[in-house]
């Protein structure tokens, strides 16, 4: 079945919905498990756009092919190499490398331009690595229902990862220009099957990257379009850069000795986190603190 395009009028053509409902099957490790219950509260707002700004406007094919998974996925390197000071941009090339690899398309045979899921996806740069050789030590699922959760996975993480069905309402009209808002409305369609990266949230909801636009995503919205009963699913993805800072942004707020293992016992090799500092000795009395 051929994909759905929709028209986009900040681009003057149309752009095609390729994410596809995962099919993948294996263990899946969910961030609840490891956040503590002293964990502090997330910050109310963070945005990590500005950096990758120059990538986050690129459409990445979008617009010729279904690879809305592969586009996001590298939206999130994007925003991880911007915000570590060496911005990484995909060519085409090395897009239609992973969706081939992900999708199974053959580039030239519009007949395997089927779109892929980000299950299948994430477990692919997770064994195999992005283009700029960064390799994902793994992924979580998160919550689309908890607010703190989600915040929790964009402040320490850099990232949110959505597989969602989306309403007509949202390509019908396309939203023509950044600053747009996805809230609740109709019913997900599946023939709309789209797949866009997390750069930030504020008190409305997470601020999206999707067709070279920034946009907001609800709360109310990603509740009902990413939970799994509606076909939906929300992720966080996990580089060895995005574990530091996390380690440093949060040491005592997630489990880390206990996620680090889970990861090593489904085939990878994670690097323990640093011993955080204790409290030290006290002084005996009458010496100088």
């Amino acid at each position: 079945m051929p994909l759905k395009e929709v028209f986009a009028p900040h681009l003057n053509q149309t752009v095609k919905m390729g994410r596809r409902h995962p099919v993948a099957v294996g263990p899946r490790l969910f961030l609840r498990k490891y956040l503590r219950l002293e964990a502090p509260p997330a910050p109310p707002s963070c945005d990590y756009s500005k950096p990758a700004l120059s990538v986050l406007d690129k459409i990445y094919l979008n617009n010729k092919l279904g690879d809305c998974v592969i586009a996001a996925g590298y939206h999130v390197v994007g925003v991880a190499t911007g915000n570590a000071g060496d911005l990484f941009k995909a060519t085409n090339h090395q897009l239609i490398a992973d969706y081939s690899a992900i999708g199974g398309y053959v580039p030239g045979d519009p007949s395997t331009d089927n779109g892929c899921d980000e299950v299948t996806a994430l477990n692919y740069w997770t064994e195999h690595g992005f283009a700029d050789k960064t390799k994902d030590l793994g992924w979580l699922v998160v919550d689309p229902s908890k607010r703190q959760e989600i915040c929790a996975a964009q402040y320490l993480f850099e990232n949110l990862f959505f597989g969602m069905d989306l309403p007509n309402e949202w390509v019908s009209p396309m939203p023509n220009a950044s600053g747009f808002t996805w809230d609740a409305a109709g019913p997900p369609v599946q023939a709309n099957g789209h797949c866009v990266a997390g750069v930030g949230y504020n008190a409305n909801g997470v601020i999206i990257d999707t067709w070279g636009m920034l946009g907001t995503l609800t709360w109310k919205a990603i509740a009902q379009y990413c939970a799994s009963s509606n076909g939906g699913g929300l992720y966080v993805i996990l580089t060895p850069d995005q574990l530091k800072k996390g380690q440093a942004k949060a040491p005592n707020g997630i489990d880390w000795t206990t996620l680090i293992q889970d990861f090593d016992a489904m085939g990878g090799n994670v690097k323990p986190p640093p011993p955080q500092p204790g409290p030290g000795p006290k002084p005996s009395p009458g010496s100088k603190a």
